[in-house]
């Protein structure tokens, strides 16, 4: 059997805000809290249970890779929410997507501070893309 990932925990202030915050922005539906837990499906096998139980907590990274359809509407998204957002993870506010060859790549913060990354391939097909793209 594969390993699959079924949820996470994701630190937050305010869990019915961010899971409200991620869903909207990524398109998907937020049903209400379930137990101590603000849960947002993302996908058949993955599930992110926001959780403000904490005081204090590291912001994290989370990396999404999606199509090129999903990426446009996330974008527009974003846009429209007029949210900062940048081409790498230490320059998160340039104001630009990254284009490498093969997809497109933006980060952005959520209500938290965490960082969000949309991507349209796998990071291991960017590390293969990149390291041909300096053999050659």
């Amino acid at each position: 059997m594969a390993i699959i990932l079924d949820h996470t925990i994701v630190p937050a202030h305010d869990k019915v805000a961010s899971a409200e915050f991620f869903a909207k922005i990524f398109g998907l539906t937020y049903d209400g809290p379930m137990g101590p837990f603000a849960p947002v499906r993302i996908n058949k096998t993955l599930t992110f249970d926001f959780d403000d139980r904490r005081q204090g907590f590291e912001v994290h990274h989370y990396a999404f890779h999606v199509g090129e359809e999903e990426f446009d509407a996330i974008f527009g998204r974003i846009t429209e929410a007029a949210l900062v957002y940048g081409s790498q993870p230490w320059t998160a506010e340039d104001m630009q997507i990254r284009t490498v060859p093969g997809g497109r790549i933006v980060f952005f913060r959520d209500l938290d501070r965490h960082l969000l990354e949309v991507r349209t391939m796998t990071s291991g097909r960017e590390a293969a893309s990149t390291s041909r793209t300096a053999v050659s």
